[in-house]
């Protein structure tokens, strides 16, 4: 971020005399028509007219009533569709120089000189090479006198900028594209609801899903569902996988399991290129119910391939009766999830910012966000990492693809190998881990559990399971947990260990005494604001009692978000889903009545994250939190700001009020003021949310990252006992060797639990600095309120190419 000549610009200005088009272009995904409706009402806030093209770039191509004026209006109700409300097409005629030409004079005529692109690489790729011709096309087209020349000097540089809207996430240097987690609760939700036949008859599922070339949507869903096998196209299975696939599963089985799920990347390939399909993975598995069924059908195919041949003779070695289920078109379908929308939205806005400050030597960007934070990446620089990805591929360099692929996918591929293919030593660690819940349940504290064990299993060490938080540690509510007692926790909301919100510190001699007992030499606590306040408890005990000198880490996992040191905490997204859906069908009913306001009050304790981004996600009016003072003058305003909406065609409105934000602000009392002040023009509901926002089953990022969380706190704390083990026994009293694991922009990172104490606002249990807060102004703008937006900080143009050091090898 740079603060320089942007910081005099008044964003209401920007683009005043200037035209923004915006196309959805290629396969469609979910939340295309956040980041449309971002990019509409963000250009018309700046001044800019703005243009939908309908049916990509064959409406580009074909113009006429194909390049239309939005409007404000025209956007309306459009953020919790799927799909794309504008069109998509795939366009042989724009491939040719003279569809391109035909394009620029469509673009000329209206006077657009900034277009906006949502789609794939090949959109992307193509609106480059639109925008690298642009000259040479003017110059065509004064010539055969379909333009003039002061036409073509008024239009003499075209602005691109693109957004990534892909389901596959194949875009090499975005962390997530616009689709891909939309597709994964698609995914997710087939498996979840597989999973449960599966067990009732003791089947093998196979679940071939959709990407293309890469395998992101297959290895996260492996790892979100807790597959026992994963194919992706960037690291094919050794040779003889066969045999080690039929061991894999008579394992699991042999430990209790009564299924096995193995997903399979359309895209997947053996080491020698061939294509792995799903139909030839079950009969790996297939299965007939008995092992002579079995023989006659491998005898049956005797003449097939060699392939087929080894893989019908392995069928021999088991009984699994076996379904395969290809998802489809289902993943591209429905409703888009929170985080795309809050992604399309963002990155809208961003788009329309870049094309705003673009220069003719600024080269085509790509707008997106890394970490939470926006950035602008160089467009074909993107193009090529993901030609490159393709290259490695072909050339059989797989760890070459994954790395390139990108940090998060490599993380993703190490965590799958280490807890899926990984079995427990022979030889125990002699070390004894502790892993307990602490605070009020969310989805996705069993997944971070299930991780934490297994990958304790994997070190060697005894793992044990602390009930009932702090109250189970003093009452030695403690019991070994093992590898099949975590089964299928990943998919499971809640908190099978137990969890209450007391605090260590009137317990302190008694969880002394049961540490020393059960002899725990590390413990991991995953919970909220209890279990950050009840690790920092634990620290300052130390002083008194030699037993609390072990490792210690803290694991966020809260709905509410407010743990100091991480961005994101487990949970949060479940519950961002959880009231956005509700808001979605609170909208549709007021769109039918008409004239309605609601106002729904969420949890979050005294932290507006949930209020303010499911604002965002489900295009409230306001979203009132404690975070940002409010007063009556305030209240007054948001009241006028309906009224004037009523007169439009839309004729709704939605409130969000955070459970804390205000005490005698109460959602009784707005309410009751709204209904005054609204009457004979609106009328008022209210709603509030309750624990339902603490249920429900985790969605797929709660999953991948309470996994990741869980995994990387037990390697961490085998480190710490490593380095602190001295003179026959483990003594820990640095203040590093107590932290929080937390998301910080990109990374997982390790904060001790004392450093941490000068950022956090105790009284109302929230961090003092709060990275969401810059992003209020964008809902703000994007339900027309009257607002300046910041331009003093904007996102710098971040190379790829010099990040990847595989590049060009």
């Amino acid at each position: 971020m740079s603060a320089d000549p942007h910081s005099t610009v008044d964003p209401t200005k920007m683009g005043v005399g200037r035209s923004i088009a915006v196309l959805t272009s290629g396969g469609d995904a979910q939340g295309m028509n956040a980041a449309v409706r971002a990019t509409v009402r963000v250009g018309l806030y700046t001044g800019a007219k703005v243009y939908f093209v309908h049916e990509g770039y064959q409406g580009l191509v074909d113009g006429a009533e194909n390049i239309r004026p939005a409007t404000w209006e025209s956007v309306s109700m459009m953020l919790q569709l799927g799909g794309t409300v504008i069109g998509s097409a795939r366009c042989k005629d724009f491939t040719t120089r003279e569809g391109r030409m035909k394009a620029a004079h469509n673009l000329v005529k209206l006077g657009i000189t900034n277009l906006c692109v949502i789609g794939g690489d090949g959109s992307l790729t193509g609106a480059n090479q639109f925008r690298t011709e642009w000259s040479g096309l003017l110059a065509d087209l004064v010539r055969a006198g379909k333009i003039t020349a002061d036409e073509a000097k008024k239009s003499s540089h075209l602005n691109i900028v693109g957004m990534v809207g892909s389901i596959d996430n194949d875009f090499c240097g975005t962390d997530m594209t616009i689709g891909t987690d939309s597709a994964l609760h698609r995914i997710i939700e087939v498996v979840d609801a597989i999973t449960t036949t599966a067990q009732s008859h003791q089947r093998t599922f196979i679940l071939e899903v959709m990407g293309r070339h890469c395998g992101y949507l297959a290895l996260v869903t492996a790892l979100a569902c807790g597959a026992d096998w994963v194919f992706i196209p960037e690291m094919p299975p050794d040779e003889g996988w066969e045999n080690h696939l039929c061991r894999r599963l008579i394992d699991q089985r042999g430990r209790g399991s009564r299924l096995n799920v193995i997903i399979v990347a359309e895209g997947a390939i053996s080491r020698d290129g061939t294509a792995i399909t799903s139909d030839q993975i079950k009969k790996v598995n297939c299965s007939l119910c008995s092992y002579y069924e079995v023989l006659l059908c491998a005898t049956k195919t005797i003449y097939q391939t060699v392939l087929f041949i080894r893989l019908q003779l392995v069928t021999e070695r088991l009984g699994f009766d076996t379904r395969t289920t290809v998802l489809g078109h289902v993943q591209r379908g429905g409703t888009p999830s929170a985080f795309d929308r809050i992604l399309g939205s963002r990155m809208g806005v961003e788009a329309v910012m870049a094309l705003l400050e673009a220069t003719p030597d600024t080269p085509a960007c790509v707008v997106s966000l890394s970490g939470n934070q926006a950035v602008r990446l160089p467009l074909m620089e993107c193009v090529q990492v993901t030609k490159d990805v393709t290259a490695a591929m072909t050339q059989r360099r797989f760890e070459d693809a994954v790395k390139l692929r990108g940090k998060s996918f490599e993380n993703n591929w190490n965590t799958y190998k280490l807890l899926a293919h990984i079995n427990p030593p022979d030889v125990k660690s002699n070390i004894n881990v502790a892993v307990m819940n602490v605070g009020a349940p969310c989805a996705g504290m069993n997944a971070a559990v299930r991780a934490a064990v297994r990958m304790g299993l994997i070190q060697g060490h005894s793992m044990f399971a602390v009930h009932d938080g702090f109250d189970g540690l003093a009452q030695g509510q403690i019991e070994p947990i093992t590898w099949t007692s975590v089964g299928g926790w990943t998919g499971k909301g809640g908190s099978m260990l137990g969890t209450k919100r007391t605090l260590p510190g009137k317990m302190l001699e008694e969880i002394s005494l049961n540490i020393a007992k059960f002899s725990i030499h590390a413990l991991v606590i995953i919970g909220g604001f209890e279990a950050y306040v009840g690790g920092l408890e634990m620290v300052q005990a130390r002083e008194k009692y030699e037993e609390m000198c072990i490792p210690m880490v803290v694991i966020p996992a809260t709905v509410s978000n407010n743990v100091p040191g991480s961005d994101f905490s487990i949970g949060a997204d479940t519950a961002l889903n959880t009231i956005t859906t509700t808001c979605d069908r609170i909208k549709q009913s007021a769109a039918g009545t008409k004239r309605r306001v609601f106002i729904v009050e969420t949890m979050g304790g005294y932290c507006g994250y949930l209020a303010t981004m499911a604002g965002m996600a489900a295009g409230a009016d306001a979203a009132y939190i404690y975070e940002e003072k409010f007063n009556i003058k305030d209240l007054e305003a948001n009241v006028g700001h309906l009224l004037e909406k009523m007169k439009t065609t839309v004729k709704r409105g939605l409130i969000l009020r955070n459970e804390n934000c205000n005490s005698n602000y109460t959602t009784d009392f707005l309410f009751s003021l709204y209904s005054e002040e609204g009457k004979g023009i609106f009328d008022c509901r209210k709603n509030v949310l309750g624990h339902m926002q603490q249920g429900g089953v985790p969605t797929p990022f709660d999953r991948n990252f309470g996994t990741k969380m869980g995994a990387k706190s037990v390697l961490w704390v085998t480190d710490k006992i490593k380095e602190c083990y001295r003179h026959g026994r483990i003594f820990a009293n640095t203040p590093d060797s107590a932290c929080v694991l937390g998301m910080r922009k990109r990374a997982l990172t390790f904060q001790p639990l004392a450093d941490l104490k000068a950022d956090t606002d105790f009284e109302h249990r929230i961090p003092k600095t709060q990275w969401w807060l810059k992003i209020r102004p964008i809902m703000k703008i994007l339900a027309k309120y009257d607002i300046k937006l910041d331009t003093s900080e904007h996102a710098d143009l971040v190379h790829v190419i010099k990040q990847k050091s595989l590049h060009g090898k």
